[in-house]
């Protein structure tokens, strides 16, 4: 399918399930690539079925794979397997984020693979990588944030770590593998010459606390969690409103801090010998931000935040996802694309955080029912008749 932006003309076949993988899909196809979705109704994608009434009307999965189309093939017979190996030959790039072991089971290791297409790229998401003693362990994302050192950093000091959220984890990944695979396509570009990526979730999500085994280094302080605190600023941090609402509010110098406590009605805030000055601030921070929070918690978030902008207190309502699918300011950015998908429904998406010119892909098309495009790929790719691939779906080839 004829698609515009700067991958056009790059096909992905995708072997992927739950996020990451499919993350790295979308991230491509909105830069045009024409991206295939391998699944089955014997072996669906989890997704498909968290929190929809079917397996076409799952949230997670709509969300996740925008402009991605879906082909049918059953893995586990050798007539599927046959299929596939053809539309591995009329490929550009391999994904998958199967379980270790998985794929060469399959009969798709990389040698395997190149043998069907010598300048193919293949990129493998493992928890620890394909190779080394771990190789052969499995997880989602909350283990990858887990093992990559980020849990024990995030929550507040002397509490138990909270945790990073599946989006976080999972989207990080997909994103180092999706800019991994545009750099193997770049090399091949320059050389003719397709590459095997070995993409470690653990190690890409523990590239985001060097800064922390740096400090450790240069202080001999072991690394923590912080919460909302910054090392230079105090206050810093979000403050309870009313309604439930929060309000996210930073200073920076003595400036910002007499405009806050003048903003905030609290002339005793600005006496207490504790945040007296900046040094003061930042050692008596806990008592400052409960003190703050107690003034806080009686104020709106949004106009209390338009207040301390005017006054030049760096301050902002902490969003919701309600508040940002109403943000008009998002909406006017280009945020926000429409796509409608095989039903006819239209709706709302997230886009891509960049903006292209003179050619960006368009994203007009929702996530793919099962098998939505058997007809495009069995039919148009492979070559094969209607009855043809009739005979495939009532045998479950296709299925």
């Amino acid at each position: 399918m004829n698609r515009a932006g700067p991958l056009a003309g790059i096909r992905v076949l995708e072997i992927t399930k739950v996020w990451a993988g499919p993350y790295a899909g979308k991230l491509l196809a909105f830069l045009g690539a024409e991206v295939i979705k391998v699944e089955s109704r014997a072996n669906l994608d989890e997704m498909r079925a968290y929190g929809g009434v079917d397996i076409d009307s799952a949230p997670y999965f709509r969300s996740i794979n925008q402009e991605v189309l879906s082909v049918q093939v059953d893995m586990k017979s050798a007539e599927g397997m046959a299929y596939l190996h053809r539309m591995i030959a009329l490929s550009d790039v391999l994904i998958d984020n199967l379980r270790p072991g998985a794929m060469e089971r399959s009969g798709l290791s990389y040698e395997a693979v190149r043998a069907i297409r010598p300048d193919i790229i293949q990129l493998s998401i493992k928890m620890y990588g394909s190779d080394g003693p771990l190789g052969y362990q499995t997880g989602y994302a909350p283990c990858f944030a887990a093992l990559g050192g980020l849990n024990a950093l995030v929550g507040h000091e002397g509490e138990t770590p909270a945790g990073m959220n599946i989006r976080y984890g999972d989207s990080t990944v997909g994103a180092s593998a999706a800019l991994a695979i545009v750099a193997a396509l770049h090399h091949r570009e320059t050389t003719g010459e397709g590459q095997f990526i070995d993409l470690s979730a653990v190690e890409t999500l523990s590239t985001m606390i060097g800064d922390s085994l740096f400090a450790h280094g240069l202080t001999g302080d072991l690394p923590r969690a912080q919460g909302n605190a910054h090392a230079e600023m105090a206050p810093h941090g979000c403050y309870p409103c009313t309604d439930g609402q929060w309000i996210s509010i930073a200073v920076a110098d003595e400036v910002e801090w007499t405009a806050l406590v003048a903003t905030l009605g609290a002339p005793l805030l600005g006496q207490d010998a504790r945040f007296a000055d900046h040094a003061s601030r930042l050692v008596h921070r806990t008592a400052l931000d409960a003190a703050i929070a107690a003034i806080s918690i009686t104020h709106d978030a949004e106009i209390l935040a338009e207040t301390l902008l005017l006054a030049g207190v760096p301050a902002c309502k902490s969003q919701s996802s309600l508040d940002l699918i109403g943000s008009e300011a998002l909406w006017s950015l280009g945020a926000y694309r429409l796509v409608t998908d095989a039903r006819g429904d239209a709706r709302p998406v997230i886009g891509p955080g960049w903006r292209m010119s003179p050619d960006e892909a368009p994203i007009e098309k929702g996530a793919p029912l099962l098998g939505e495009h058997n007809i495009y790929v069995y039919g148009d790719l492979l070559g094969l008749g209607e009855g043809e691939l009739a005979d495939l779906m009532a045998r479950k080839i296709a299925y």
